[in-house]
């Protein structure tokens, strides 16, 4: 009997990452899980053909890409898809459940982008230069989660794909525009662990990177609790 109660709310939960999968992502994951795995190959292959050495520095930042392609249209796009399906004015007809569900949905994303992160990490340990794949992987989601959650609030204001993906850019551009100036800093949110300066002793870099972190935690905590707010207003949903 225990064992039948286990397996229905097993099949349950499966059932329902299912079907919030087809929503988040239109029935397009498997072309975004192609197309994040084929851009890590190409980018690895022609590094290492041109005779580049690739460090685990280097596999932070190979993977950047293909964690963020999972996360932004997602969150990015949910609301849109929401809207388009008439899904949002069921959400909206429920109290307080579309906070239930879209918390739910951002954990699912988060776990499937880790999940698939993790086992690049593991490929690249395994296959091209050792490291620790636990440290790869959560060093990576912070600076992904931060901008999968800034999309995310971005997406309830701007309530359309196309106009938060434009701002998201935007906001890409600028960090570009600066990445010199904070390269190894605290602030830059893409701030790589692997890639210490020479002019900078080992504790205070291990500072750095802690803080860095601290602000990308932060930052994630604030943008879903302000993204989850922005739902209040169903008259502009609505």
């Amino acid at each position: 009997m225990a064992t039948s109660k286990i397996r229905i709310t097993f099949d349950w939960i499966w059932r329902m990452i299912r079907y919030n999968l087809k929503i988040i992502f239109a029935n397009k994951f498997i072309w975004f899980l192609i197309a994040a795995i084929g851009f890590f190959i190409m980018v690895t292959l022609i590094t290492m053909f041109n005779g580049g050495m690739i460090t685990s520095g280097s596999i932070f930042n190979i993977l950047l890409f293909p964690g963020l392609l999972l996360i932004f249209y997602p969150t990015a796009f949910g609301i849109q898809n929401d809207e388009d399906t008439r899904i949002l004015e069921i959400l909206f007809g429920i109290p307080d459940y579309r906070y239930k569900v879209w918390l739910v949905r951002l954990v699912i994303i988060f776990i499937l982008v880790f999940g698939v992160l993790a086992l690049l990490s593991a490929f690249s340990s395994w296959a091209i230069v050792k490291f620790d794949v636990f440290n790869m992987a959560y060093y990576l989601i912070l600076p992904i989660f931060f901008l999968g959650s800034l999309a995310f609030l971005l997406s309830t204001v701007i309530r359309n794909g196309i106009g938060t993906a434009v701002v998201i850019v935007i906001i890409g551009i600028i960090f570009i525009s600066i990445a010199d100036a904070i390269d190894h800093s605290k602030w830059n949110i893409f701030l790589n662990p692997f890639d210490m300066p020479s002019d900078i002793s080992e504790v205070a870099w291990m500072t750095v990177i802690h803080d860095n972190h601290v602000i990308l935690m932060v930052g994630i905590i604030v943008t879903i609790l302000a993204g989850l707010l922005s739902l209040q207003r169903r008259e502009k949903f609505i």
